[in-house]
């Protein structure tokens, strides 16, 4: 079978995590796999990273470059914490750069603290009653721990958001966070996984898709433009960097 795009299969929802594990994450999702023959699925770069409930094991997502292929099993539950851009590290003890493209199982980060962390977690009746219970164990790692990096989380912002026209990254980067060259490099991969550049091409695509969802009728040409890539034919090699299909083909 063909692969298709995460969140395009099954039933996935997500919220806003409560309130105690605010401090490192910002929403919590639950993905139902199909219980019939499942296609692989392929995972774009988001510039997230995620802890994830798999089968009564915790595993971390790590942020990605390029897309990543997965074949989940039928009727598979997984149950996301989405971290907040820049809280990952400080929460998991290791930079993001080590965990770049990678699907680690928690242990290999934790060892013990994460099979104290794993028993608290009992069989639940349903997927709510799963959640709720998660967000407690998880909530009680979590409280009065600064996780959050403020310096990344602002500098996500501003790429998020996106520059002016025209306005070189680093130096107006390296401006915003009076940080040096070198020294905005290593905080970013500490924090992000990866450079400004690649955090940049990353959240323009993502930029891109939210407008094509708000947008549908608009072309695509235009929300190229406004997405803030050069043209069409920059958009699309993009896609295909990041997604492995043309713009055309995304739903």
């Amino acid at each position: 079978m063909e692969p298709v795009l995460a969140q395009t299969t099954g039933f996935f929802r997500e919220r806003p995590v409560a309130g105690g594990l605010a401090a490192a994450f910002s929403a919590v999702w639950v993905h139902r796999v199909d219980e019939r023959a499942v296609p692989p699925i392929v995972i774009t770069p988001d510039a997230t990273i995620d802890l994830q409930w798999i089968d009564g094991r915790f595993r971390v997502a790590g942020p990605d470059k390029e897309p990543q292929i997965e074949q989940p099993a039928a009727g598979a539950v997984i149950v996301g914490f989405r971290f907040r851009p820049g809280a990952a590290a400080g929460w998991l003890g290791v930079p993001a750069s080590e965990i770049v493209g990678g699907r680690l199982d928690l242990s290999e980060l934790w060892g013990r603290r994460c099979r104290e962390l794993s028993d608290r977690i009992r069989p639940m009746p349903n997927f709510a009653d799963l959640v709720r219970h998660l967000e407690e164990a998880i909530g009680a790692r979590t409280e009065g721990r600064r996780a959050l990096d403020p310096q990344m989380g602002l500098a996500f912002d501003v790429i998020h958001k996106g520059l002016p026209p025209e306005t070189p990254l680093v130096p107006f980067l390296q401006r915003q966070l009076h940080m040096s060259e070198r020294t905005l490099r290593r905080r970013f991969e500490d924090a992000f996984g990866y450079g400004p550049k690649t955090l940049d091409r990353i959240l323009r695509f993502h930029r891109f898709r939210r407008l094509q969802r708000q947008q549908g009728e608009a072309s695509t040409a235009l929300l190229a433009i406004e997405a803030g890539y050069a043209d069409q034919a920059h958009l699309i090699r993009e896609s295909r960097r990041l997604t492995g299909v043309t713009p055309a083909a995304l739903t």
